[in-house]
């Protein structure tokens, strides 16, 4: 089902002509829109919507949706279960939150969100896409894509066309939108935050990353002078180790390959008996044959030299035979240097006495070296000849020590100025967010509410040292922020998180915002229902301080307040609608004559006479309202204008 298209249509009445705008000719009401329209555009020059489009597909209950937003206020209303708080929760994708697979609509393979957004006030975010690579020089937009497949449950992010990771899509959706929802009002509980929204209001944030620089550096260096402590006694002991090694090793004296040379001497000493027998039966062999010679049987030496001889008389007869000569003469050359090699190892067996206890000594003296310190002999060495540079560099750690003590004095010195710094700069913006609140509260119909911004500390033996004490101190500072509160005359100041109401916490969220938006550079605010727990006579006042925001920022807001709705720069009506078996939602833009039906309709279920008459009152009052803030006479002031593209739908199964 194609939705409305209502390009002409204005979301902003004029107070005088309200009492009669529904029953104004057409051709006279969409002159007076067109002037409207016009005035809005030189009044708000300056002013660009942030978020230009979104386009959501099969997205839960969505169809197909594309929305045109503008600057300014924006309201979306409609029955509950219509289909409000689903578009937040898709603009909730391209902030890189959760994506579920149940988002995808029934019967379709995956949901689809998309995103443009202007890039002309949006100074924090062209740096990330430079860094990220995904600034686009010729446009003045960026594009934010969210696809979630219902198969896998898994979802695609782009910006720009570009895939991205989802931290990339969470950095940079944070820097463009802001949603607050109608359950936010408990993070104000939650005194954690409390520093936060002070430091974001006083503009403090630079200087606490400051203070968190200077507490990283004193916490390494105490890291580092504890390793060092801790490692004193094993220092110690260390040292006397690697000195007894030196000793050890001095005393010993061992040559790198002196066990192997040792193991073949004990080899030869433990067998000398039967080398020294082998060794005289080999030389006799070779060369004495049998005892002085005199046996039939000549030695290898004298036979080979007889054969030779022999060879030599036939090669003069016979000259085929010469290489074989030759040979036999070659041999019996080699057979002499045998024997004389033979007789030279026969006589290096003398043993000396005890040698072969000597040589056991020795290998007893390397074994245990080794065994004593691990590793073989050339390990052994090693860690001998880099003993003595450690030892050095051991035996100079208290003077390691000293220094870094030196160090962490003068970071903590440091540390201090800042964090007192920054604590008394708390103290002053406290006392005027304090001063703000309260104003703002009594804006919101509560005049008699006392609020306080609680700065304390704690004390730490290890902790910075300011005014005489010894503070702790973490990557925040010194300082312990709570909100305190106290919503009656006569009663004390308390922690908001105990006794603040469900009204209460939605106000002073509300006015926090409010107060916050004005150094907030995020520029798109998003509110689901904040006016939750706010009743009718507060919610004029509401819609007062949504508008106001809007001055700085575009503000979308889900709201069943009419008082709230009455302020809308552009209000977009959202519905459903049974058309056979299936139920279809439509979002249309709200003209004169549909905006006061619809307010109509949030005041009394179904639009009457008397119902559109307070409808047309509180537009009025709001249209005065906002006249008065720009300084203008009453009925001077134009209204934006939303529009909702052509070609849009949006379906429920």
């Amino acid at each position: 089902m194609a939705l409305h298209n209502l390009e002409v249509g204005a979301c902003g009445i004029s107070p005088e002509r309200l009492a009669t705008a529904d029953a104004l000719p057409r051709r006279e009401r969409l002159w007076y829109n067109a002037q409207r329209g016009e005035n809005h555009a030189r009044m708000f020059a300056s002013a660009r919507p942030m978020l230009l489009e979104l386009q959501i597909s099969d997205f839960a209950i969505i169809d197909r949706l594309h929305l045109r937003f503008d600057a300014g206020f924006n309201v979306l209303t409609g029955e509950t279960g219509a289909g409000k708080s689903i578009i937040i929760d898709a603009l909730g994708t391209l902030r890189g939150e959760k994506a579920d697979p149940s988002f995808v609509r029934a019967g379709c393979p995956r949901a689809r969100v998309e995103g443009v957004f202007s890039l002309e006030d949006c100074p924090r975010v062209l740096p990330l896409l430079q860094e990220y690579g995904l600034l686009d020089d010729s446009d003045e937009q960026v594009i934010l894509t969210r696809e979630i497949s219902a198969e896998t449950g898994r979802s695609v992010a782009r910006v720009n066309r570009q895939a991205v990771s989802l931290s990339v899509l969470r950095e940079i959706g944070g820097r463009l939108l802001d949603i607050h929802g109608q359950h936010e009002g408990l993070s104000l509980f939650n005194t954690r935050t409390h520093l936060d929204l002070l430091d974001r209001f006083g503009d403090l944030l630079a200087l606490r990353e400051q203070v968190a620089d200077r507490v990283a550096r004193v916490r390494a260096l105490r890291e580092e002078l504890a390793e060092l402590r801790r490692g004193e006694a094993r220092r110690q002991q260390r040292i006397e180790e690697l000195r007894y090694l030196l000793e050890d090793v001095r005393a010993a004296r061992p040559r790198p390959e002196e066990e192997s040379e040792l193991l073949r001497e004990r080899a030869v000493l433990q067998n000398a008996a039967r080398i020294t027998a082998l060794a005289n039966d080999v030389y006799a062999a070779l060369y004495e044959g049998r005892e002085g010679g005199r046996s039939a049987a000549p030695s290898v030496v004298e036979a080979m030299a007889r054969v030779a001889a022999n060879l030599e008389e036939l090669a003069r007869v016979d000259p085929t035979v010469t290489v074989m000569a030759g040979t036999a003469s070659d041999l019996r050359y080699q057979l002499e240097d045998l024997a004389a090699a033979v007789r030279g190892y026969r006589l290096g067996l003398d043993v000396e006495p005890g040698r072969l206890e000597a040589v056991e000594d020795r290998l007893t003296v390397l074994r245990d070296l080794q065994r004593k310190y691990g590793g073989d002999l050339a390990q052994v060495l090693a860690r001998a000849a880099s003993a003595e540079a450690e030892i050095e560099q051991l035996t100079h750690s208290e003077e390691h020590i000293a220094a870094l003590l030196q160090h962490e004095a003068a970071a903590l010195a440091e540390l201090a100025e800042l964090a007192g710094d920054l604590s008394r700069r708390r103290r002053l913006v406290g006392d005027e967010l304090a001063r703000q609140i309260e104003q703002a509260m009594s804006d919101l119909a509560m005049p008699n509410v006392r609020f306080a911004v609680h700065v304390e500390h704690a004390d730490d033996p290890d902790g910075v040292p300011l005014a005489g004490r010894r503070l702790a101190c973490d990557r925040t500072g010194i300082d312990r922020v709570e909100f305190l509160i106290a919503p009656n005359p006569g009663e004390p100041l308390k922690p908001l998180a105990k006794i603040a109401s469900g009204g209460e916490s939605a106000r002073l969220l509300l006015a926090l915002k409010s107060i916050l938006s004005r150094v907030d550079e995020v520029a798109t605010l998003i509110f689901d229902e904040i006016d939750v727990g706010v009743g009718g006579r507060a919610g004029h006042v509401v819609g007062q301080r949504l508008w106001t925001i809007a001055e700085n920022h575009q503000v979308l807001c889900i709201t069943h307040l009419p008082q709230v709705a009455a302020f809308a720069d552009a209000h977009f009506h959202i519905r459903k609608e049974i058309a056979g078996e299936r139920t279809r939602t439509s979002v249309t833009c709200l003209d004169e004559s549909q905006r006061i039906d619809e307010l109509a309709a949030m005041l009394d279920g179904t639009p009457n006479e008397h119902s559109r008459a307070n409808a047309r009152e509180i537009l009025m009052r709001a249209a005065h309202w906002k006249d008065r803030r720009q300084g203008q006479p009453p009925g001077a002031r134009g209204g934006r204008r939303g529009s909702v593209a052509p070609v849009s739908s949006v379906s429920q199964q």
